[in-house]
């Protein structure tokens, strides 16, 4: 039966310590390699929080596959704009201010671990991301940018 260890890394550096190391420790596996692995697999996502699977599919011989999911929305967002954090007080402080264009590339990236039946109802998730993170979109309330698409005034 496969076992599984899930966690969260920074994209690039994990190490065989905590978390990887005493959950993987037991089961007998290279740590360098499965640590070498995950770091090249999770390169790309530098600085950021990337959710990763360790899956055992055979422990005697000591077969494993490792899944790389999609860092968090707000993670992505961040990045995108070039902040390192949200505003603690959303209605008083903004964060930062996305563009339409930074909001879709972030909706396009993570439509497929989403619930959005197309490209709009993933941009108005990503939005909602915006309006926790303290962050306006071309300059407005997110939740007014997400009313102006609905009816259609703001294009995605």
């Amino acid at each position: 039966m496969p076992q599984s260890v899930n966690v969260m890394i920074e994209g690039g550096k994990a190490t065989p310590g905590q978390p990887l190391g005493p959950a993987l420790g037991p089961l007998g596996l290279n740590l360098g390699k499965v640590v070498q692995e995950i770091n090249e697999k999770t390169k790309a996502f530098s600085g950021m929080q990337v959710p990763v699977s360790v899956i055992v599919t055979d422990p005697a011989k000591k077969e494993y596959e490792i899944k790389v999911g999609s860092p968090p929305t707000s993670a992505l967002i961040k990045k995108e704009i070039g902040i390192e954090k949200g505003s603690g007080k959303r209605k008083e402080t903004v964060a930062g201010n996305a563009t339409m264009e930074q909001i879709k590339k972030v909706a396009a990236s993570k439509m497929d671990n989403m619930q959005a039946k197309d490209l709009k109802a993933a941009v108005l998730e990503v939005i909602g991301t915006c309006v926790s993170l303290g962050i306006t979109v071309e300059g407005k309330d997110p939740k007014e940018a997400q009313t102006l698409i609905k009816n259609g005034t703001l294009a995605v």
